[in-house]
């Protein structure tokens, strides 16, 4: 018996998933869930017909897994370890992993995205397969768009003059790169970005030297990092620059691997490396 699988009823469907107390089947005619520990039991020639159905199978087990997936998949690292240290305790796991993520209400709001996200393609593909014995092409999966989702939550704005204390800035890189550009001269361009309280999370800065665009200060506070923050701000940089016919150079500490990778997909090109030997390196 061939049902659609509405907004509606998808989202019931998954409701009824993460419930642990009953046992459900869906009522393919009625389009309506039912629980067969508060309900009488279904006709068994509706039965035999196939007009109730097993909802997907949703344990502890599976929840837990989800929770290993997202917290594998996080940039920040801050966030990944405490996620990490809840998900290897003996017991109350869930308990801790919820408590760990309310601290981070915009990685919170994350999770949730990505947990909706994730059992509705659970759902989509129990749909998938019963359409299959119905002779019936699949559906699509739902796309990922757990980003946009955080992103929403931050402000991104020009700014006069930066934010510098609250971040955690390598102070000495910056320095660094003042002088070798000598950026007190010249004029600043500045982005940040803002909670929607006002906490400054993020900062671009750049100075502008005739055709020269140069990235001075680049930062994003640790707990808010792997949330697509830095690329937005990069973006806002990018998009000042290329109104102005500007080229782009920014420097960046050897370890950061992974945000050099992100420039080369923005097309930079490395030009030069620096060599430093600090002060009584030499025995």
């Amino acid at each position: 018996m061939h049902f659609e699988l509405d907004k509606i009823l998808l989202d019931d469907i998954l409701f009824h998933m993460e419930n642990q107390e009953g046992d459900f089947l869906l009522d393919s005619k009625k389009g309506i869930i039912i629980d067969l520990i508060n309900s009488e039991t279904p006709d068994k020639t509706d039965q035999e017909e196939g007009r109730f159905i097993r909802l997907p199978d949703w344990k502890p087990a599976n929840g837990y897994r989800l929770m290993e997936r997202f917290t594998a998949g996080l940039k920040n690292p801050v966030l990944r370890e405490e996620l990490s240290s809840a998900l290897n305790r003996n017991r109350g796991v869930f308990r801790a992993f919820r408590d760990a993520l309310s601290q981070y209400p915009e990685s919170e709001k994350q999770w949730f995205s990505f947990k909706e996200q994730q059992m509705k393609n659970e759902a989509i593909i129990w749909y998938n397969s019963l359409r299959e014995e119905w002779g019936l092409e699949p559906i699509g999966l739902e796309p990922e768009d757990n980003m946009a989702v955080v992103l929403e939550d931050f402000v991104i704005s020009e700014q006069l003059t930066g934010n510098n204390e609250e971040l955690t800035v390598n102070k000495e890189q910056l320095a660094e790169s003042n002088r070798t550009f000598g950026s007190e001269q010249r004029t600043k361009i500045i982005f940040t970005a803002e909670t929607a309280a006002g906490e400054s999370v993020g900062e671009i800065t750049a100075a502008i030297n005739d055709s020269l665009l140069c990235i001075t200060l680049f930062e994003v506070k640790p707990e808010y990092r792997g949330m697509g923050i830095g690329k937005t701000l990069l973006a806002k940089m990018l998009e000042k620059a290329d109104a102005q016919g500007l080229d782009v150079q920014i420097d960046l500490p050897a370890e950061s691997e992974f945000f050099a990778r992100a420039l080369l997909l923005e097309e930079f090109k490395p030009v030069m490396q620096r060599f430093v030997r600090e002060v009584g390196s030499r025995k």
